[in-house]
């Protein structure tokens, strides 16, 4: 493993209190940086804000770390938790998204799960280039209120990243789903471009309906990245955040446990979040962390990819349509698949990919006659 040490600044911090989180995480301190085996979860601090509407603090205070140390782990939590410390925001923004990219790209090579909290969404960018060496297609899942979109021509902003990643040459993106868009935050333009792309766009009000609609998108995806904003501010701050509206505590801490489930979830970055950060922000995003860190003690290793035989299948017979719609549940967690067949050239390529997340509605839809979109936007992507 390349070191990575090179990057980061210890964190101060003595005060453990014995049989909390901070007994037990491998903290890069005074004494040195941790020695990293595979395996495991990295949390660290990237306060670079310098594309984002956040003013810029040189004071790096991330007190979410005092009120993560202090809570107690939860069971079966196996594997290491490792505290890296704090990436300095290099000479431009550009060396701190070099920097972040090869301590993702490192990490995620020795099954390591980066968790990010950061300045700017921008820094999205960065996570996505971590991929670049795995030369893989992926999945990315935002939760925002808005798309992050952006013109081509514009500079890279927090508000305004995705139509940069999507201009990266050579393109490992697969699927793109944003989850918890609030629809008065965007444009017809950005929908209709999100649709010609056959992307995803889960909005608040479906959440607020079943929050359980989330989990196939996070299920799906390789990364996820969380803007801050899109938590309701009597939830965060209201001092430091202005969206009245949004996802409330207990639902961000569901969709960090269903990213935490995930196997297929391999980074996570929460950013936007103010470093003026009061001791209410703090707390809750220590929550999302530990609620994370959960999920991953309970991953079951149930993503079918390889042999199906243990997964029971289900063919569903539609009127007007040559092939049976293919469904698979996992006889470990009960949780549901489509399969998408096709024919390419490239088809090792996009293996991943042919077995999409769904939910038993899904199913239940479609013995109704009714393909599910996913179906549609999956083959289209693929073909």
């Amino acid at each position: 493993m390349k070191d990575i040490s090179i990057y980061f600044q210890p964190v101060d911090f003595n005060e453990i209190v014995p049989g909390t989180i901070g007994a037990d995480v491998l903290i890069h301190d005074d004494k040195g940086f941790p020695e990293l085996s595979t395996n495991g979860v990295a949390i660290f601090y990237v306060p670079e804000f310098r594309n984002s509407n956040i003013p810029e603090n040189n004071q790096y205070r991330d007190i979410f770390r005092y009120q993560f140390y202090n809570l107690f782990p939860g069971d079966n939590w196996d594997f290491s938790i490792y505290d890296l410390g704090i990436i300095i925001p290099g000479e431009t923004v550009n060396d701190t998204y070099f920097a972040l990219s090869q301590v993702i790209s490192e990490l995620i090579k020795n099954n390591i799960v980066p968790y990010i909290v950061g300045g700017g969404h921008d820094l999205t960018m960065a996570c996505y280039r971590g991929f670049e060496s795995l030369e893989q297609m992926i999945n990315i899942c935002t939760i925002d209120y808005r798309l992050d979109l952006g013109e081509p021509n514009d500079e890279i902003s927090s508000s305004g990243f995705i139509s940069h990643l999507l201009m990266q040459r050579p393109c490992y993106l697969f699927n793109y789903s944003s989850v918890g868009i609030q629809r008065p935050f965007i444009s017809k333009k950005e929908q209709e471009l999100f649709n010609k792309l056959f992307f995803d766009i889960c909005r608040l009000g479906q959440i607020n309906d079943d929050y359980k609609v989330v989990e196939p998108f996070l299920r799906n995806s390789d990364l996820l990245t969380i803007d801050f904003n899109s938590i309701q501010n009597v939830h965060s701050d209201s001092s430091l955040y202005n969206n009245s509206n949004g996802l409330n505590s207990q639902q961000i801490c569901q969709i960090s446990k269903y990213a935490g489930l995930s196997d297929k979830m391999s980074c996570v970055g929460v950013f936007d979040i103010n470093p003026n950060q009061s001791e209410n922000a703090s707390s809750l995003l220590a929550q999302m962390i530990w609620y994370f860190i959960d999920g991953m003690s309970q991953r079951v290793g149930d993503f079918p990819i390889g042999s199906r035989k243990n997964y029971k299948k289900f063919h569903v017979d539609l009127e007007d349509f040559d092939d049976d719609l293919i469904f698979y549940k996992s006889d470990k967690s009960n949780r549901w698949w489509l399969e998408v067949k096709y024919q390419s050239e490239e088809k090792s390529k996009y293996d991943r990919h042919c077995l999409v997340p769904c939910s038993q509605d899904d199913y239940n839809n479609a013995l109704k006659n009714h393909i599910p979109d996913l179906w549609w936007k999956t083959l289209q992507k693929l073909t």
